[in-house]
């Protein structure tokens, strides 16, 4: 159980990542994935990454930059905009439909406003996910100075799209609808250098 703890990843540049092993049963058509991020970081740098055989970038949580976010479905992205953080927790939430191709994301318990990306496609289900690097090829290819360091901890994905509601829940760390990938029974294996440590502070 890793309530109220962290993943350390220690160093910059890094080759560390975690592997993360979720219960997929079919191709997703709807979906949501939430983290809470702490770094210092200012260069591009990778928060989740979910790949396939056929598409490196099935679904990627990217950092290009201390104000902008990337979320990639199939390949293709959509950027949000975001204010410079001041060097404390960030927690996001992206959730994406096939049937309108809606993206959402939301910031600390804030929704930004809606964007269009890859209508009617769906998301393989036979996946490699992975915290801390970004991959150019099915479970590798990494360029480490995409890496994330820093601490990343409240990792959830699901195959839905969560409600407004469910989406401030996930930001105050309430209860929350059974998932796919859950941090409170998070099934995972560290590869290089990164440490479980308790959260600091809340």
């Amino acid at each position: 159980d890793l309530y109220r703890k962290v993943f350390v990843f220690q160093k910059d540049p890094s080759d560390a990542y975690v592997v993360l092993r979720a219960r997929l049963e079919q191709p997703l058509h709807n979906f949501t994935v939430c983290l809470r991020s702490y770094t210092d970081l200012s260069r591009p740098h990778s928060l989740f990454s979910y790949a396939t055989k056929t598409q490196d970038n099935e679904i990627l949580l990217f950092k290009p930059k201390p104000d902008e976010y990337r979320f990639y479905v199939g390949g293709k992205f959509v950027t949000f905009r975001v204010p410079e953080a001041r060097r404390d927790w960030e927690h996001v939430c992206a959730s994406w439909e096939s049937a309108t191709g809606i993206a959402e994301f939301w910031l600390n318990g804030k929704p930004w406003p809606r964007k269009g990306l890859q209508r009617g496609y769906t998301v393989g289900a036979t996946a490699a996910i992975l915290l801390g690097q970004e991959q150019d090829s099915f479970g590798g290819g990494f360029d480490l100075y995409n890496s994330f360091s820093g601490e990343l901890t409240d990792v959830y994905l699901w195959d839905t799209g969560l409600s407004p509601d469910k989406m401030r829940a996930a930001f105050l760390s309430l209860r929350l609808p059974p998932a796919l990938l859950a941090w409170q029974s998070l099934s995972y294996e560290v590869k290089g250098d990164v440490v479980v440590k308790p959260r600091l502070r809340e």
